[in-house]
């Protein structure tokens, strides 16, 4: 098992940390640091990168998951090589990528433990960016990326899709590197990724920020992807439930209190203190302007919700809405 490796030397900015103080807090920030803090408290556009789940230890799955990509054959795929990839390649990579032994390495450990599920022989990854951002600007920090991350180690192919508002470029990677070595994605390793898309970005002279939600003060968590395809579509059994439950309970006076919500309101306040010290030691190094621009973003963060809370909040907008459209009936 091999845990992907990281630089040493990759600016990471924990604001949180400036909070609690010690020695990390007394260090001088760095340049890196004022930077990444620039692009946060302008709202630079955040990159997205995502590990697609399901479909990655079969070579039947893995096969259609390319050519899904690929659109049947309509989109080139990008090879690790620089190779233009044309019509179906799903079959094609699997045999060049040598899957089909991958899928067969594992079979003598689970013929001993049958429980246990068969490894991944894929990784399936995506990057995006907002609406408005050229497409081939997105293509290219991907492709930038993945030669800096992972050629010679890991087989790759890529493709973009512009059929959606936001750009994104869909990559597939082998999870066996060359040297036998099985790729394991850490949380520090998808954020290692994505702080390096981003970095790719801006070389590429596109704004890109890439900062923990909480730090920008947005409080409401992921949908697991299952959950907000469903949603999307209006036939997603869970939202329906937690939408009727929260409606009862708005019609009744108000949504009950939750025990995450003492949570959030504690991260939040860790993550002002830690903005207020970060404003604080940018002052000292003579960036008044900044430390300025640091308080005023802390100081507009909206009150941490809940996912139910949340949703309270939608379902009076749209009862609103309707009020409205009755009026001007």
């Amino acid at each position: 098992m091999r845990t992907f490796r990281l630089r040493k030397d990759e600016p990471l900015l924990n604001i949180a940390s400036y909070a609690r103080g010690g020695s990390h807090a007394a260090d001088r920030l760095t340049a890196a640091q004022v930077e990444h803090i620039r692009l946060t408290v302008n709202h630079a556009p955040e990159v997205v990168m995502k590990v697609l789940p399901g479909g990655s230890s079969d070579l039947n799955a893995v096969g259609k998951h390319l050519d899904y990509i690929g659109r049947q054959g309509d989109l080139a795929l990008d090879g690790d090589d620089g190779e233009r990839l044309y019509g179906r390649v799903g079959k094609a990579l699997i045999e060049d990528w040598d899957l089909d032994i991958d899928e067969l390495r594992p079979q003598a450990n689970l013929t001993a433990m049958p429980s246990r599920k068969p490894p991944k022989l894929v990784h399936k990854l995506m990057f995006s960016m907002p609406p408005g951002t050229p497409p081939q600007k997105v293509l290219s920090a991907v492709r930038n990326f993945a030669r800096e991350e992972f050629y010679g180690q890991h087989r790759y192919a890529m493709v973009l899709h512009t059929d959606e508002p936001h750009p994104h470029v869909h990559l597939v990677l082998k999870a066996i590197s060359e040297d036998g070595a099985r790729l394991n994605i850490k949380k520090a390793t998808l954020r290692h990724w994505r702080s390096q898309f981003a970095r790719h970005l801006r070389d590429l002279g596109v704004a890109a920020n890439a900062t923990e939600s909480a730090v920008r003060g947005r409080s409401r968590s992921a949908r697991k992807d299952g959950i907000y395809r469903a949603s999307l579509r209006g036939d997603s059994t869970y939202m329906r439930t937690q939408a009727e439950s929260v409606a009862g309970e708005v019609a009744s006076g108000g949504v009950r209190p939750e025990p995450g919500k003492r949570s959030l309101l504690e991260t939040r306040a860790a993550i002002q203190r830690g903005w207020q010290a970060v404003a604080d030691k940018l002052s000292l190094q003579g960036e008044r302007r900044l430390a300025t621009d640091v308080v005023r973003f802390s100081g507009g963060m909206d009150q941490p919700l809940t996912d139910r809370e949340w949703l309270a909040q939608e379902l009076m907008a749209t009862v609103r809405a309707r009020q409205r459209e009755v009026r001007t009936l």
